[in-house]
């Protein structure tokens, strides 16, 4: 790229503000047009006129919502200029006498006569922008983007020539490479300005089948995932009508990714995770890592099918006998039973119980046929909801509720071990029965493990509601029963999953994708590895890729089109000076700019937070509050929820505590030390973790 294409005349950049100005104009009137527009009025008492203007109302609610015009988000981020003459008919919104100029945004905003002046970035017309080269302009002749400062008013602007033979080598883009180094306060914002060739392909990829992204730290996974959600939703609207969700590993997160989607113009998807979606009641009571292993293994399914059927019998005291006026109806016994074995298992279970109500019903209305009565569906129903019929359907096929069964089965040892038969060892059956035993479903303290095994249950019961995309970040820790949740919610549908094996951190991590994604009933999944990293310094991704071999073997180590040659410092503090040298190192690393993470184990970061307090600096600790990350640039972060976030610094306390903490603490290690964008800074008193003896970097003793 050469320097002229870099420093525009100030009447360009005046010409480009002044169309910014125009677009922001034009938004919000395209707003004011949706939020003025009367509902129609509803001229009659019928439920379907009221259903359908009660749905044409949120359906208006939702898009007045995408066509607000956020202050400090640029309207658009760059430009394309086709080859003159040339028409395009890849999107229809582009008229043939506007296609050889095309801004590129975040959605569509159209003129007071309807000509477009921005064309949403996930239009066919705007995909050269992403993917467009010099051996492959793809009819663009020449590529423009904008900087913006952080109140989205227009900077500058670089041009990239795709036509003509090449002057020199070409150089990354300036703008480019600010916007992903830009520091960062608060939330993570969208990547629209700053996709790559690679990480559009995927963003692009169809809604079937289901893509699986194995990313190493700083790829923009998580990014890529949000941005395919929105790209669907742009493209295939109605195949998505039934609902689409976000799933994240915990609220942190989903705090910390909230805003993206919004920015992106789509403000109706459910973000949530997986604990939540399944929305069973969680007692926050803590398990062994191993008794979750069990209770997380995709064989307990089969254990809570047999534990649920075992309680449908057909035992000898079964014979019907219904009486109409002096008349008995007899129903043998064995029929009975024929009838109860014909149904076990061939259904749902609350379905199974509503059809042999009606099924023995039926053979009753054969007799009263052969007396040559006359019989209609009143009668049926009638006998089908008659005491004696209800009496055998409770005793052969009782009521259940989940909590009652999962109850039953890890409070009583002989239940267990008949439903568990060949499918639990002894001692993983010992690991997973109550010690000591709630007195009721209801007095009892389901764990996240329950919860999952709970909702196998419900399903088992009755079926699940289903919607038709789900996105799954941080998907390496969700456990096969967790698998089956979501699976069953999207059983129509497709996933796009998202992780990194070398991050897995619960007791059920995977090691493969190919084992979960069968958990996930997508066993023709398209796996597809980002190792090329964007976000984090190659000096920080090279230190941290010392632990793969102990975690992930199987991986590739990342690489980073990013080097920092400051990157990376490591400095080892005695005990007693350890807490004064982390202050100091804070005050220091907040005279920068951006935001400031401070991760160290679980059990010491409220510690730390406090000290902090105690010096006068304002810190807010994850976990606690629901805007830590919105409200301070200093963070203490516990290492169990610093993954997926991003800080311009971090700054990691104790690497062995952090590895000490838990069965797979090199993993949690491995998430911590993946986390800065500009800077790490390791503070340890006690010796480091083996694998990372002898890294380079500054070490002050």
């Amino acid at each position: 790229m050469s320097d002229a294409a870099t420093r525009p005349a100030e009447d360009d950049i005046d010409s480009e503000r002044a169309f910014l100005s125009a677009a922001r104009a034009a938004l919000r009137r395209m707003h004011r047009s949706v939020v003025e527009t009367e509902t129609p009025q509803i001229s009659s008492e019928d439920s379907d006129e009221i259903w359908q203007n009660t749905v044409y109302r949120l359906a208006r609610e939702r898009r007045a919502e995408a066509l607000v015009d956020l202050p400090d988000v640029p309207l658009f981020f760059g430009r394309l200029d086709y080859r003159s003459g040339t028409v395009y008919e890849r999107d229809a919104g582009v008229p043939p006498t506007d296609a050889d100029r095309v801004y590129i945004g975040r959605r569509h905003v159209r003129d007071a006569d309807s000509r477009p002046m921005v064309i949403d970035w996930r239009a066919a017309v705007s995909a050269p922008f992403y993917r467009a080269t010099r051996d492959d302009p793809q009819g663009v002749r020449l590529r423009r983007r904008y900087g913006f400062s952080d109140t989205a008013e227009l900077t500058a602007y670089e041009d990239e020539p795709l036509t003509g033979a090449a002057t020199g080598a070409d150089s990354a883009s300036a703008l480019l490479v600010a916007e992903i180094e830009r520091p960062r306060v608060g939330p993570m914002r969208d990547i629209v300005a700053t996709i790559q060739p690679e990480q559009d392909h995927l963003v692009r990829a169809p809604l079937h089948p289901t893509v699986c992204i194995q990313g190493a730290p700083g790829t923009g996974k998580t990014a890529v995932g949000l941005h395919r959600l929105a790209y669907l939703l742009y493209t295939s609207p109605d195949r998505l009508a039934g609902g689409v969700a976000v799933i994240g590993p915990n609220r942190s997160f989903l705090t910390y990714i909230r805003h993206v989607l919004p920015a992106l113009g789509e403000v109706d998807v459910a973000q949530t995770t997986v604990e939540d979606l399944i929305g069973r009641a969680d007692s926050g009571q803590a398990e062994a890592p191993e008794v979750q292993r069990v209770k997380g293994s995709a064989r307990m399914a089969a254990v809570l099918h047999r534990a649920l059927w075992a309680h449908v019998t057909t035992g000898d005291d079964n014979e019907l006998v219904y009486a109409e006026g002096s008349y008995r109806y007899r129903v043998t016994t064995s029929r009975v039973s024929e009838t109860i074995q014909t149904l076990r298992g061939a259904t749902r279970y609350h379905v199974g119980r509503t059809a042999l109500a009606q099924r023995l019903a039926h053979l009753v209305l054969v007799q009263m046929e052969r007396r040559g009565a006359t019989p209609d569906d009143r009668d049926q129903n009638a006998v089908a909801r008659s005491k004696p019929v209800k009496q055998i359907v409770d005793r052969a096929w009782p009521r259940l509720t989940p909590e009652r069964v999962l109850h039953r089965l890890l409070s009583d040892a002989a239940f267990l071990a008949q439903a568990a038969d060949g499918l639990l060892t002894s001692d993983e059956q010992a690991l997973v029965l109550w010690s000591k035993p709630y007195r009721s479903p209801k007095s009892a303290k389901w764990t996240t493990a329950d919860a999952a095994l709970l909702d196998e249950l419900a399903d088992l019961i009755e079926r699940t509601p289903s919607i038709n995309h789900i996105v799954v970040d941080e998907a390496q820790d969700i456990s096969p029963m967790q698998c089956r949740a979501l699976a069953r919610r999207c059983t129509n549908g497709s996933f796009t999953v998202l992780g990194d094996l070398a991050q897995g951190t619960s007791p059920w991590a995977v090691d493969d994708w190919r084992t979960l994604l069968e958990h996930l009933d997508q066993p023709d999944a398209h796996i597809v590895v980002l190792d090329r990293g964007f976000r984090v310094p190659a000096q920080i991704l090279d230190y941290a890729a010392r632990l793969l071999p102990y975690i992930a073997p199987g991986l590739d180590n990342p690489t980073s089109i990013r080097s920092n040659p400051g990157a990376l410092t490591i400095a080892e503090i005695s005990h007693e000076h350890l807490p004064e040298s982390l202050v100091l190192t804070v005050r220091k690393k907040l005279k920068g700019d951006g935001s400031l993470g401070l991760i160290a184990a679980d059990s010491d970061i409220g510690g730390i937070y406090q000290r902090l307090l105690a010096e006068g600096l304002e810190a807010a600790l994850l976990g606690t509050t629901a805007d830590a990350l919105e409200t301070s640039r200093l963070v203490c972060v516990p290492a169990s929820l610093a993954k997926g976030l991003e800080f311009d610094a971090i700054v990691v306390i104790e690497p062995a505590r952090i590895v000490d903490a838990g069965p797979r603490g090199l993993q949690r290690l491995y998430v911590a030390l993946t986390r800065a964008v500009t800077s790490l800074h390791i503070v340890h008193a006690e010796p480091l973790p083996a694998p990372l003896w002898g890294a380079p970097g500054w070490v002050a003793r």
